[in-house]
């Protein structure tokens, strides 16, 4: 999830009141959010240069707020989304109505595209925020969503790059072409020196920040680029918005700044609908700031085969969705009246209406601040996030029947846990040391399901045994009061011919016991308790009917301090007292005992 990192003093001045940490806090969940993190500026920046808390940096002690936001709700990846969204959430401010400004053929402005541009990046989308008023807190948020959507819907800048220019300082209209970079000069910001394009891309390969993005067009035998009516290419040049990791370095030109009063927004893209999103979001979240609020001046793009659009789009588009499909995806029973009232919470208009079979039903207006809503599933997680998730009831649906292996599962847990045992959770996948030995075992290429390729030494084979995973969790738990009582109810994944994937996995049970002493006896306490919750006999050897335990010899246990468990004739599980060589191998220090069986087989 994308995080937000916004001023507390801020965000409560634009919310109209102030919280204390937990009413915010709580603000947050209900509007399916999370406050991620509090802090200040002097320690994020202290973190990311790694100084200590002494050392003298400059920075000031203003509260942040990091907030985890929905990775598709691109509205709320700046102050201005988030304060809009919670102030209507919260019943303060009704959904504003974005309108684009009424404007004469003959006075619009236009960008003309140019056939080549179809090489490299074929859709380009513009708008004009007209007589905005920034200042310092506000520029830097404009700045910063252009950087968050670049990160997030833009997938860095591949599938859309969007470029910010002082309209007062560039004529229209404006031409969108792709040339050779030999063709193409362009002074950057902050740059004393004119470049040419391919000069351009060897220049900025040693910059730390800018070269990651030089693959998205330098090998292109063509590079976009964007001219005003006098032909300027030091004006717009969204080459520049493909390479760079803020808009903020842009032409020299046409460079917004605190004093700019029109700016020029235009997203070239190979992606037309997520550019359409990204020039919807950057107008709608910042035209408040604009001399008249939410009204954004259009611009005509004409494409190489003659055809024309407006843009940016900002009529809210309808959905039809019944009541009966809210409740019952929703998982509650609600009054139509209420549901609308819900639905105006989360910005979404709804007018109730009588569907052909007289079914109540609503017509969903949806803004252009909500590309996230596509279906009516969408609807209905908006009622239900309005609603609170924990005023749900809860209930098992009717269709959903658990696997009998799971449930068993489940009271095996619970059984344990009445024991004194605490339940861990331990990764499925672990190293071929760990699997192998470290426990003491040799591979007989026969059972473990090997990794191909994998990316870190820790993650070479899925786990045949639970035994590595709870040694590890004991490891590192050395220092907690003793005993440790630690269980697991997992799969493991032995080779299988018999499969059509080559593999199967088994629901295992392991419990270990480490302490002053051994607990031997514990841990095999511990089996006939499961043996009898299970209805399992005892029975005397060679009996099928029951289970019984025999001597074994397995090299992670002691010698002559373990024993296998048979079940109906064979073998499910073994316990004993950790050979100390194993014990050695994880640095534990004290004497454990181990329990680990299939539960399957006793299903």
């Amino acid at each position: 999830m994308p995080t937000v990192s916004v001023g507390r003093d801020l965000l409560f001045q634009a919310l109209g009141r102030t919280y204390t940490q937990d009413e915010f806090d709580e603000l947050c969940f209900e509007f399916g959010i999370e406050l991620d993190d509090v802090t200040t500026e002097k320690a994020i920046i202290r973190k990311e240069k790694h100084l200590k808390e002494e050392d003298g940096i400059g920075g000031d002690e203003e509260i942040i707020y990091k907030i985890d936001v929905p990775a598709n709700r691109y509205d709320l990846l700046c102050l201005e989304g988030l304060v809009q969204s919670l102030r209507i959430f919260c019943g303060v401010d009704s959904v504003p109505n974005y309108k684009v400004a009424g404007i004469s053929k003959e006075s619009i402005l236009k960008m003309h595209v140019k056939p080549e541009t179809s090489i490299i990046r074929p859709y380009v989308v513009c708008a004009v925020l007209r007589g905005i008023t920034f200042d310092e807190a506000r520029y830097n948020s404009f700045i910063d969503l252009q950087d968050k959507l670049h990160q997030n819907i833009c997938r860095r800048r591949t599938l859309v790059a969007i470029g910010t220019h002082d309209l007062d300082t560039i004529d229209g209209p404006f031409t969108y072409e792709a040339l050779p970079p030999s063709e193409i000069e362009f002074k950057p910001l902050k740059q004393v020196e004119t470049f040419k394009a391919d000069k351009l891309m060897e220049f900025y390969k040693s910059d730390l920040k800018l070269k990651k993005f030089l693959h998205i067009i330098e090998d292109s035998p063509v590079f976009p680029v964007i001219y005003d009516r006098n032909r300027y290419s030091t004006l717009i040049f969204n080459i520049y918005n493909c390479i760079v990791s803020s808009p903020i370095i842009n032409g020299a030109h046409s460079a917004i700044s605190l004093q700019t009063k029109n700016v020029f927004i235009e997203c070239t893209a190979t992606d037309l609908t997520k550019a359409k999103i990204v020039l919807n979001t950057m107008v709608t979240m910042f035209s408040v700031y604009c001399e008249r609020k939410f009204e954004v001046e259009p611009v005509e793009v004409t494409y190489p085969d003659g055809k024309s659009y407006i843009c940016p789009e900002l009529s809210s588009y309808d959905m039809n969705v019944s009541l009966s499909y809210i409740n019952r995806i929703a998982g509650v029973s609600l009054e139509a009246n209420k549901v609308a009232g819900l639905l105006n919470k989360m910005q979404l208009h709804a007018e109730q209406s009588v569907s052909e079979d007289n079914e109540c039903s609503f017509i969903v207006s949806v803004p252009p601040t909500r590309s996230d809503v596509l279906h009516a599933c969408d609807v209905a997680e908006d009622v239900a996030i309005a609603f609170g998730f924990n005023k749900i009831p809860k209930q098992i649906p009717a269709s959903l029947k658990p696997l009998p292996l799971n449930q068993f599962s489940d009271l095996i847990r619970t059984e344990i846990a009445l024991c004194g045992y605490t339940e861990v959770l331990t990764w499925i996948l672990c190293s071929y040391k760990e699997n192998f030995s470290m426990l003491n075992r040799k591979d007989d290429k026969s059972t473990a399901v090997i990794i191909g390729n994998p990316r870190s030494a820790d993650f070479e084979v899925v786990r045949s045994s639970l035994m590595a995973g709870i040694l590890k969790t004991a490891a590192h738990n050395k220092d907690h009061p003793k005993p440790i009582k630690i269980f697991e109810v997992g799969d493991v994944s032995v080779l299988d011919g018999l499969k059509d994937v080559g593999a199967s996995n088994r629901r295992q049970l392991a419990a270990l016991y480490c302490g002053a002493t051994s607990g031997f006896e514990l841990i095999h306490g511990l089996v006939d308790r499961v043996m009898e919750v299970t209805g399992t006999p005892f029975a005397s050897a060679g009996d099928n009917t029951g289970y019984y335990i025999e001597q074994s010899d397995e090299p992670e246990f002691l010698s002559g301090r373990q024993a296998s468990i048979i079940y109906k004739g064979k073998r499910i599980g073994t316990f004993g007292i950790v050979h100390p060589q194993v014990l050695e191998n994880f640095d534990i220090p004290d004497p454990c005992s181990f329990v680990e069986l299939n539960i399957e087989s006793l299903l």
